[in-house]
């Protein structure tokens, strides 16, 4: 069962609740009889097509990366500077799921509206002392639910602390790249 096409606002918080609640327990389990369970590789494959999107394959999942014409694109799908504040925001929303419920939170809504600037100067290489990616992020979380303010910044400080894409952004990571 899909909860994306879920009618009944009753029924999708008691499924969400449940989902949440078992992928917890079974993750604490599998953790705590191997700590080696907690380490996951996530694999995509991008493959170049048109003038400069790509089509991405994750799994069974795919979808196309584009740029707009000003960027030698067809506009023909999102960015990935979108994307990747895309993946930011869902992030930012399954972690505060995952969280509210941990913590005994209620949360009726969560939406997360992320944006950021970049300056094309070092994405182009017209100015070397400008970076080529963003050089200012900001997040506005919008939550819904009868809790008072302080158990929400209670659940943004948790998730704050445990969401792996804002972690990505946050924070250096060693990457490595080779031609093959």
């Amino acid at each position: 069962m899909t909860l994306l096409d879920a009618t009944s606002s009753t029924d999708l918080a008691t499924e969400r609740a449940e989902r949440l609640t078992t992928a917890g327990q079974a993750w604490s389990e599998r953790i705590a009889a191997d700590a080696a369970n907690a380490l996951l590789t996530y694999r995509v494959r991008g493959t170049g097509e048109g003038s400069v999107a790509t089509r991405i394959t994750a799994g069974k999942h795919e979808w196309v990366v584009d740029e707009p014409a000003a960027l030698a694109g067809d506009d023909a799908a999102p960015s990935p500077v979108e994307y990747a504040l895309g993946a930011l925001s869902s992030c930012q929303v399954v972690v505060y799921r995952l969280y509210a419920q941990a913590l005994g939170i209620r949360l009726d809504e969560v939406k997360v509206d992320v944006e950021g600037d970049l300056d094309a100067r070092g994405l182009f290489g017209i100015d070397a002392s400008v970076r080529p990616g963003f050089r200012d992020i900001r997040i506005t979380i919008t939550l819904e639910g009868p809790e008072p303010r302080e158990r929400y910044e209670e659940l943004r400080a948790a998730v704050d602390a445990a969401c792996p894409v804002l972690d990505l952004f946050a924070n250096a990571t060693p990457v490595s790249a080779r031609i093959a």
